[in-house]
């Protein structure tokens, strides 16, 4: 919980700026506030509540996106924190004019910092695109180089697309999805596919379109953590879980 009150405070300060497209390199941002409760996760304690932080923002250069859980396991104790920095630099919008062909719309220098307990620290590195796709209110596609910063494994290549899909005026379907090639170590080729379908709860209750939604989380995990999936050790992972966020 200490990690999750430093990013809040860091995002906030974000907030405080009080930048806008009119007086400062700031063009829009979103906070929001997840809780998701589901069972049947493998290679951490089965029963879990996580609480997530996600800090979403577009500026005059690029785009960032910042998340950290905080898990805690149902029934017995301890916790975990797991988060990610990522940063992504334009090429469009440094040369002062669209960066478009085809089913482009823009090409970027696509970084991320993964960070948590348990040695895990990595940097992630290459290029992202942006994508025009019917239907899609976004969809982006980062192309990574995976280096490990405190474990011995080798470097690997990661490809991660990220999407919304907006169903209707009161659902949307989002998310993303982590594929991993695996290097010459121990760790082994994952697939993390990690969706949302959630429903705009607080149109009820007269609050700002997409202020409160509720529905539920998938997420697959194919070698887990890059842990090798066996029949005496299960790291194949399979949870859907229910899902209750506010944005601010």
């Amino acid at each position: 919980m200490k990690a999750l009150r430093k990013l809040a405070a860091a995002c906030g300060l974000l907030a405080s700026l009080g930048v806008s497209a009119d007086n400062g390199p700031l063009l829009w941002q979103d906070n929001s506030l997840t809780a998701l409760s589901g069972n049947h996760f493998r290679v951490d304690p089965e029963r879990q509540n996580t609480l997530t932080f996600e800090h979403a923002s577009g500026w005059s250069f690029g785009d960032l996106f910042i998340f950290i859980d905080s898990t805690h396991f149902k029934g017995q104790p301890g916790s975990s924190t797991y988060g990610e920095i990522s940063p992504r630099l334009s090429f469009g919008k440094l040369r002062g004019q669209p960066l478009e062909f085809g089913p482009i719309r823009d090409v970027l220098l696509a970084a991320t910092y993964e960070f948590g307990e348990g040695k895990v620290e990595s940097l992630l590195l290459g290029p992202g695109f942006d994508l025009a796709i019917p239907g899609f209110k976004y969809f982006q596609l980062n192309f990574y180089q995976r280096m490990p910063q405190r474990h011995q494994d080798g470097r690997s290549w990661q490809i991660t697309p990220v999407w919304s899909v907006p169903l209707g005026s009161r659902v949307v379907f989002d998310g993303f999805a982590d594929w991993v090639i695996e290097n010459d170590g121990s760790y082994r080729r994952n697939w993390h596919f990690n969706p949302q379908l959630k429903y705009d709860l607080g149109a009820h209750f007269g609050l700002r379109q997409g202020q409160l939604q509720a529905g539920v989380e998938y997420s697959y995990w194919h070698n887990k953590y890059g842990i090798r999936d066996t029949p005496a050790f299960r790291s194949e992972q399979s949870v859907t879980s229910l899902l209750l966020q506010v944005h601010f």
